[in-house]
């Protein structure tokens, strides 16, 4: 049984734009959100939970083996779950925010349960060229998961703090590199974007904001003859704002956008993004193929499990957007997308 630890040690990162007396902000500051408002979010969470925000029975989930995985060619995305994606490019394997708990919580006896198992055991995946994090909150930084991953990945490249963490967990320091927005690494010819979000972070009672939280940028750039490059974007969680337009000037248009739909509810939406939202920043950004993560995995809301795909299917289907859905462990091809199903109404 897991126990609560001790919150791990965090440096101080004065000169980041996004840092004021020890503690991240976002541009625009967040509305108040007073102890009473937070009581009632609580009080409905543990007791108004309406029926359906988990599935009666386990989502379908496409079992996958190391041979799989060794079998596929380059620019193969595979949805382990959540906002977990295992993606290969130029040869690596890289994974987003990997989280294969039981639940998303500080402990593992009680909170919001996984829905279905790993598509792939954490043990069984394949060397990881890189780990691509974007902010600490349970959902997305899996202490135990990191752990295990640290004999097993080269590289993790974290928001400010976030590496801090990780070092204090045993990664080696030199494998961690952090980074502020706008800041980038270059590897194997791939180009690496830490991007603004409007969003928090946090791990216990008292480090509201002592890290930073980031999205990403993935840039494969062509490898010859025939090939336009491959550009990609990680949204991690944010709320709506004007930074999407930002990053889509300076680097889009992307082929593919990895956004957030899911956990959404009007009382946070500053620091999430409602399924309209997300549809205008895939706009904003330039996307072609809108793959929405951040759901089907954990019940962290008061929607029905299934409402995120249904209402960003709709809204995909009504502006000409290309929605791709694959189920957790289906391959998707990102040289050559194609249309996937709605798994979620089986």
């Amino acid at each position: 049984m897991s126990v609560v630890r001790t919150q791990s040690p965090v440096a101080d990162y004065p000169d980041s734009p996004q840092s004021a007396d020890g503690r991240f902000r976002n541009p625009v500051p967040r509305p108040p959100q007073g102890a009473g408002e937070m009581a009632r979010i609580l009080w409905d969470f543990a007791f108004n939970k309406p029926a359906g925000t988990a599935p009666a029975t386990p989502p379908d989930v496409v079992p996958l083996t190391r041979a799989d995985l060794d079998a596929a060619p380059d620019r193969s995305l595979f949805r382990l779950g959540h906002s977990t994606l295992l993606v290969k490019l130029r040869g690596g394997w890289w994974i987003t925010d990997p989280v294969f708990a039981e639940r998303a919580f500080p402990v593992q006896w009680m909170g919001p349960k996984r829905f279905h198992a790993p598509p792939i055991a954490l043990d069984e995946l394949p060397p990881l060229r890189g780990v691509l994090l974007s902010h600490d909150h349970y959902d997305h930084l899996d202490r135990d998961a990191v752990v295990k991953l640290a004999h097993k990945a080269e590289v993790f490249l974290a928001p400010l703090g976030v590496g801090d963490r990780l070092v204090a967990w045993g990664v080696p320091q030199a494998k961690v590199r952090q980074f502020d927005w706008w800041q980038e690494a270059r590897i194997d010819g791939l180009r690496l974007v830490a991007t603004p979000a409007q969003h928090f972070s946090g791990r216990g009672l008292f480090d509201a904001g002592r890290t930073l939280w980031a999205s990403w940028v993935i840039i494969d750039p062509p490898a010859g003859d025939g090939d336009a490059g491959l550009r990609l974007f990680f949204s991690g969680d944010t709320g709506y704002f004007d930074g999407f337009r930002e990053i889509g000037r300076r680097f889009g248009p992307f082929d593919a956008t990895f956004m957030e739909t899911g956990a959404y509810d009007a009382r946070w939406a500053y620091v999430h993004m409602q399924p309209e939202e997300t549809v205008q920043a895939h706009q904003d950004l330039g996307g072609r193929w809108l793959l929405p993560v951040h759901n089907g995995t954990f019940d962290l809301a008061m929607h029905a499990w299934d409402e995120p795909f249904e209402r960003v299917a709709a809204l995909a289907s009504e502006r000409g957007i290309a929605l791709a859905t694959p189920r957790m462990g289906e391959r998707f091809d990102l040289a050559a997308p194609q249309p996937t199903r709605a798994w979620w109404r089986d």
